[in-house]
């Protein structure tokens, strides 16, 4: 890809949106770079919720989730291995439960108040957690392609995976984020979307940072 050429804004917040391996995650850490911007990604931090409540069995997630996200450390996460099956698995049925939304909603929104140069990637971002953020994506990934993407990143990883069976927790995945009750899947009607099945990362980034000095031009500059 090359070495991206850092720029810096004031008070730039982006917001990434998409279903299961949509690309999102890449997208929003390459521009995290290019532009030096703290990275956040929501699916991590429910994916340690995960991780907790299987570690721990609590009986009562609730209260485990509370105390551990206000001593949580990102730097803690990102060494544990969080992108197992069974945690993918049962991080899209946590993710329907409004009480534990609600602790990581508040985490996200204090994240995004601490670092107001940033750029937060999941599902609800730009539609919930943060509607005034200056910039939205909505990224689009068929089936097909995004079992692959997630086949290929867990058998990097040594994970012993069917793809039959990483394609149907996708689509289940993605079923159940568009149709729970509390803050579905959902397009904002001011993102861009940024098709990513046939999207190599240079052309993924050129799309998303014309779009971003589109929006934010002469603006933010320093």
């Amino acid at each position: 890809m090359g070495r991206l050429r850092k720029r810096k804004y004031k008070n730039l917040i982006i917001s990434c949106d998409g279903g299961a391996a949509s690309g999102k995650t890449t997208g929003a850490k390459l521009i995290a770079k290019k532009y030096n911007l703290k990275f956040l990604s929501s699916g991590m931090l429910y994916r340690y919720a995960s991780y907790l409540i299987i570690k721990k069995k609590p009986k009562n997630p609730i209260s485990l989730l509370q105390k551990e996200f206000k001593k949580i450390s990102l730097k803690k996460l990102n060494r544990l291995e969080l992108n197992t099956q069974l945690i993918s698995d049962h991080t899209s049925k946590i993710a329907k439960v409004k009480k534990i939304r609600s602790i990581l909603k508040s985490f996200q929104i204090s994240f995004s108040k601490k670092y107001n140069n940033c750029i937060i990637e999941g599902r609800d971002i730009s539609t919930e957690i943060i509607p005034s953020s200056n910039v939205k994506f909505y990224f689009i990934c068929d089936l097909e392609n995004a079992s692959k993407r997630r086949y290929q990143d867990l058998k990097k990883k040594n994970h012993k995976v069917k793809l039959s069976d990483v394609k149907k927790s996708i689509k289940l995945r993605n079923l159940r984020d568009k149709n729970r009750k509390h803050s579905p899947l959902l397009k904002h009607r001011d993102a861009l979307e940024i098709h990513t099945g046939k999207l190599n990362k240079k052309r993924m980034i050129k799309k998303m940072s014309v779009y971003i000095e589109k929006i934010l031009k002469n603006k933010y500059v320093n």
